[in-house]
């Protein structure tokens, strides 16, 4: 079986769809789309019948691109008010000569998390540190080795529910069924994780829209998080008040003619538009990328502070992603502030090689991976679907089934 993922990841500047195949441990993309969002603020969905529209469209550009219906895909939310709990769980291993199978796995994660939610968050994962045999023997992966007792420790992410029900109600209007919700960072650091980052405590800032977000690994398991409300949209929102520009205009300046630092910037370089008056403003390089850089350093040094209260291990390494780090010469504002020991991250799938992506992408290498710890098969199509990759005709349905308990946000 083809193992075909999507995934949706809802920001507050674009809503992004992705699907991708995994074939041994490399993903191909086989459709992208983005549109841009409504109705969301901070990450956080707060009108959800606004963001219906941004949501199919995505959905159906996919669509198109691998002529087939997506009813089925994993869902990023942001990490704003995450919490962390380490959590620990035991099952007796009953299979023959007890040896160790995928559904063992699975019972022994459960078992770690039942009873141990919060009624104002609700469950989005559980990061197996490391499982436990009989003989004291601690490893990544026990499957097919032999023990009575399967103990596993972890890290269990918890979100609050205005992160998540909001989205579900919107994919469940429009038939999609979620298969599984992961924290974004998650996703940001499984895009970008080698051998050495899974050895090691590391930072990666995600630097999004309206907001930046830190997150501790240890290990490779997602720690801590914290969420500053500072990202691309105060860039935009500088600019359009020092020149009176329209914001739309004023991105486009920011992502198009502005560099992140000014000492590369041209003075002799001029770009003429129209502002709010519909009156011609005369733009110079430095000027705007002076503008730039200065919320740049700010949201910078913001995030490097922050990363103090984070934690107090030592940190090997530093990843940044995110829109925000494909600026033009952001590499130079960002040793200026950080120095050289960081990271920009480079993303080497074709199609999607922009650093806003790295979400959306990680994910669907996040659930392959937890996959092959269940020793689960997965597609979000049937053999017979997947035919049509290959030029068959063939369309069938299948019925959402996320629950009916959202609807009171459309109905309220």
């Amino acid at each position: 079986m083809r193992k075909i993922m999507a995934c949706l990841d809802v920001g507050s500047d674009t809503v992004k769809c992705v699907v991708g195949e995994m074939v041994k441990r490399k993903l191909n993309i086989l459709a992208v789309a983005e549109a841009p969002s409504k109705g969301v603020k901070n990450g956080i969905v707060e009108e959800p019948n606004y963001l219906l529209e941004p949501l199919k469209d995505v959905i159906q550009k996919c669509e198109e691109i691998i002529g087939l219906k997506i009813r089925q895909l994993i869902v990023s939310v942001p990490a704003n008010d995450a919490e962390f709990q380490v959590v620990n769980g035991s099952v007796a291993i009953t299979n023959e000569g007890n040896m160790i199978e995928g559904h063992d796995i699975v019972r022994v994660v459960q078992k770690a998390v039942k009873g141990r939610k919060n009624s104002d968050l609700e469950y989005i994962s559980m990061m197996p540190t490391s499982f436990s045999l009989d003989d004291n023997r601690v490893v990544k992966d026990p499957k097919g080795l032999t023990s009575k007792i399967l103990s596993v420790r972890g890290v269990m992410v918890l979100a609050p529910k205005k992160n998540i029900y909001p989205v579900l109600a919107c994919l469940e209007r429009l038939g999609i069924d979620v298969l599984d919700i992961t924290i974004s960072s998650i996703g940001d650091y499984f895009e970008f994780k080698n051998k050495e980052t899974d050895k090691k405590v590391g930072i990666v800032i995600d630097l999004g829209d309206e907001t930046t977000t830190m997150s501790v690994f240890n290990k490779g398991v997602l720690t801590n998080t914290s969420v500053a409300l500072l990202g691309g949209r105060n860039i935009d929102n500088d600019i359009s008040y020092i020149y009176k520009l329209p914001l739309k205009t004023a991105k486009e300046l920011k992502e198009e003619f502005a560099l992140a630092h000014k000492n590369m910037a041209q003075a002799s370089d001029v770009i003429e538009v129209l502002n709010k008056s519909s009156e011609k403003v005369k733009i110079n390089q430095f000027e705007i990328s002076e503008i730039v850089m200065s919320r740049l350093c700010e949201i910078l040094n913001l995030s490097k502070k922050e990363i103090n209260h984070l934690t107090k291990k030592e940190i090997s390494y530093i990843i940044f992603t995110g829109g925000l780090t494909e600026i033009k010469d952001f590499k130079l504002v960002l040793q200026e502030v950080y120095g050289n020991d960081v990271t920009i991250g480079n993303i080497m799938e074709i199609g999607v090689r922009n650093n806003k992506y790295s979400s959306c992408l990680g994910l669907l290498k996040y659930y392959a991976y937890n996959a092959k710890l269940k020793n689960k098969d997965y597609s979000i199509f049937s053999i017979d679907e997947q035919q049509v990759l290959s030029g068959a005709n063939l369309n069938n349905q299948n019925e959402s089934v996320i629950g009916k308990l959202f609807g009171y946000i459309f109905n309220g």
